[in-house]
């Protein structure tokens, strides 16, 4: 049997597990990352964090290098056997070496310790995004074809162009048909790197002009619909 357990996911939640023995920190970080559509797993070993591996699908692995019961960099290396699941590896900050070494492992990136929470959060998102799978590359309805592969999006058959901020609107919301999206998970999405940056007002710029794009009658959406004190939801033409 395979290490990562390679079955359809049958939730849109993001599941990450993080293996670090250090109690303390693992909290810390699944605190700091706490969002209504991610799930966290803690480990403190390898041999916890393979059990679980072996009956979960993951989103994403945080695994620190230095474990009780041995190496994150050989686990690291067996996933990779079987799996392309995006991995973090937690090290110290001067351990310029095992970042090297990690990386050789396959691992997508590090996070040295201490690090910024804002810092994190950014790069955790990186990598999630990093993770869609292939098949949500279409999405198509009565009205609109969107190829998120080649950035064509058609309506009734007419190319209509989209800026980056407004491709990353209109993917969330399309692949969460019918679910409401709060805007902080949208300003997360969309500005990964940090929203302390983006004025109040740049999301509702970009829904506004998404809109205007795909809207008959923008001031009346059919399709990218305000749900007041809540978020936005998409409904199908």
């Amino acid at each position: 049997m395979p290490l990562y357990k390679n079955s359809l996911k049958n939730t849109e939640n993001k599941k990450i597990m993080i293996l670090e023995d250090d109690e303390d920190l693992a909290e810390g970080i699944s605190l700091s990352l706490d969002s209504n559509d991610i799930d966290f797993i803690l480990c403190k070993t390898i041999a916890e964090a393979r059990e679980k591996l072996i009956h979960n699908n993951f989103d994403l692995l945080i695994l620190d290098i230095n474990l009780p019961d041995g190496s994150g960099l050989e686990l690291c290396r067996e996933i990779r056997r079987t799996s392309k699941v995006p991995v973090a590896l937690l090290t110290a900050k001067d351990m310029e070496l095992d970042i090297v070494k990690g990386l050789e492992c396959g691992a997508d990136d590090y996070i040295t310790k201490p690090f910024s929470l804002m810092v994190l959060r950014a790069r955790i998102r990186a990598l999630l995004r990093r993770n869609v799978s292939e098949e949500k590359n279409r999405y198509t309805d009565k009205v609109f074809d969107f190829y998120f592969d080649t950035m064509s999006f058609y309506k009734n058959d007419v190319l209509v162009e989209l800026s980056k901020t407004e491709q990353r609107i209109l993917y969330l919301l399309v692949f969460n048909e019918g679910q409401i999206i709060t805007r902080e998970r949208l300003l997360e999405w969309v500005w990964p790197e940090g929203t302390e940056y983006v004025e109040d007002n740049a999301l509702s710029v970009g829904i506004r002009r998404l809109r205007g794009k795909l809207e008959d009658t923008p001031s009346k959406p059919l399709h990218v619909k305000t749900i007041y004190g809540k978020g936005y939801i998409w409904e199908k033409a």
